[in-house]
């Protein structure tokens, strides 16, 4: 097939959407598909333009036999909604002359967020007579609703158009918990339009590692530190600083070190906050390069998923698949009623504990430091339940699955402008796909 993957992170970004997106075009054309990728120039986690893509317009690579197409992109170091609304609208109208340029494909993967490049997507799906499939990384606008980014009553009623629209112009939405199934049927939407497919982990590069001659504690003096781990997204759904007011409480346990990895200017923040506290045992690091993540993990006596009370059913931490695979327990700082929590009972490789309750964390933490067999029996149980459940050969699997079922539907062209159809022949090329390089 020819698949058309719309994703605004690509690699090389290192965290994210990023390499999943990265695995699934790569996995595709191992299995003889064609795949082109519609994405921005990389700027994340840093929220800048990477030096080596600094001034162009747009670019073409390929990379593993994709064809990756990138677009400048309206980016600014701090985030905000009215930074945030002009990225994407600036990907939106930038990805459409990409998009554009090569052959057609003959079905469309768009992930969201972001929800506005719904629109060009639906477009393309009309103008290409294929089929679009929406693939459901968070839902918005709940997420950005309930953590207080938007409150502006107009803006919510545009964002909720927008998720309508998205919903409705889709021909399929894959997505990646069952609680985001139940939040879509809520709204309206069929339940047969929906596909869950879990997101995945290359079982084979996150894999259970000795703590002995470990690299990374050896690297930051942890040889005999029990260590307390949470690496990734420092925003307003996580809520750090009860992790922080955890620390201190078990400050009176020199074993026990909490180690926070994380973007440098959040990390900034959290600093703050650790002489707010008196927390001495915290110890804050910036993202590590992507090939030095199994053994960063390995480092970990516990892994940490942080979550505010607020986040339900709208979104789901990718780190939780990373953390099982990685053969340590995860401690859960997340609702009890969410999907993180769902998924981490269902693993078996972790305990859940009340959200923004430093003191049930700590207690959490503190059990498995005295009980090493339970923390290794937890581990041992989720490291199983990612092979058998996360593994990256069954997700693409299912994906194939969705592409085929949904190319080979009847009436499955996105009918955005109704009455019209593309004459287009589905072996004739929009224009040549050729690398360039607008300075």
């Amino acid at each position: 097939m020819r698949i058309l993957i719309y994703s605004y992170n690509y690699h090389p970004e290192p965290i994210g959407i990023a390499p999943l997106m990265t695995e699934l075009a790569e996995g595709l054309v191992s299995r003889g598909h064609e795949v082109r990728v519609v994405t921005g120039m990389p700027n994340y986690p840093q929220r800048q333009i990477y030096d080596d893509y600094k001034g162009k317009l747009y670019c073409t690579e390929e990379r593993n036999g994709v064809i990756i197409q990138r677009s400048c992109v309206w980016i600014r170091p701090q985030p905000g909604l009215v930074t945030r609304m002009l990225l994407d609208g600036s990907f939106v109208v930038s990805s459409l002359v990409q998009a554009l340029r090569g052959w057609r494909p003959e079905v469309i993967l768009l992930t969201v967020p972001p929800l506005p490049v719904s629109v060009p997507a639906a477009l393309l799906g009309w103008f290409y007579s294929c089929p679009l499939v929406l693939n459901l990384q968070d839902i918005l606008p709940d997420a950005a609703v309930h953590v207080g980014l938007i409150t502006n009553k107009k803006a919510i009623r545009v964002f909720e158009a927008l998720e309508k629209f998205a919903y409705r112009t889709a021909n399929a939405i894959s997505v990646i918990t069952d609680g985001f199934t139940e939040n879509l049927v809520g709204k309206g939407v069929a339940k047969e339009k929906i596909r869950c497919i879990p997101n995945w982990v290359d079982t084979k590069f996150i894999r259970p590692l000795p703590k002995e001659g470990n690299a990374f504690r050896q690297a930051y003096g942890l040889e005999d530190k029990f260590v307390v781990m949470y690496s990734g997204n420092i925003a307003l759904t996580q809520g750090l600083e009860t992790v922080i007011q955890t620390a201190a409480q078990l400050s009176h346990l020199p074993q026990i070190m909490f180690v926070i990895v994380g973007e440098k200017k959040a990390l900034a923040a959290l600093q703050q906050a650790c002489e707010k506290y008196g927390a001495n045992n915290v110890l804050l690091l910036p993202f590590q390069p992507r090939e030095q993540l199994p053994e960063m993990l390995a480092a970990a006596d516990v892994g940490l998923v942080v979550q505010k009370s607020n986040v339900i059913s709208f979104n789901m931490p990718s780190k939780i698949q990373v953390l099982l695979a990685s053969g340590r327990p995860i401690v859960a700082s997340v609702p009890f009623s969410g999907t993180a929590a769902r998924a981490i009972r269902q693993s078996g490789g972790g305990t859940v504990v009340e959200p923004e309750q430093p003191t049930s964390l700590a207690a959490a933490i503190e059990d498995l430091y005295r009980n090493p067999a339970k923390a290794n029996t937890l581990a041992q149980q989720g490291r199983a339940y990612a092979m058998q459940n996360y593994s990256f050969e069954k997700a693409l699997s299912r994906y194939e699955e969705l592409f085929y079922d949904i190319t080979n539907s009847k009436g499955s062209s996105v009918s955005v402008l109704p009455g019209l159809n593309s004459s287009l022949n589905s072996d004739q090329p929009i224009a040549d796909v050729m690398p360039i390089e607008i300075q």
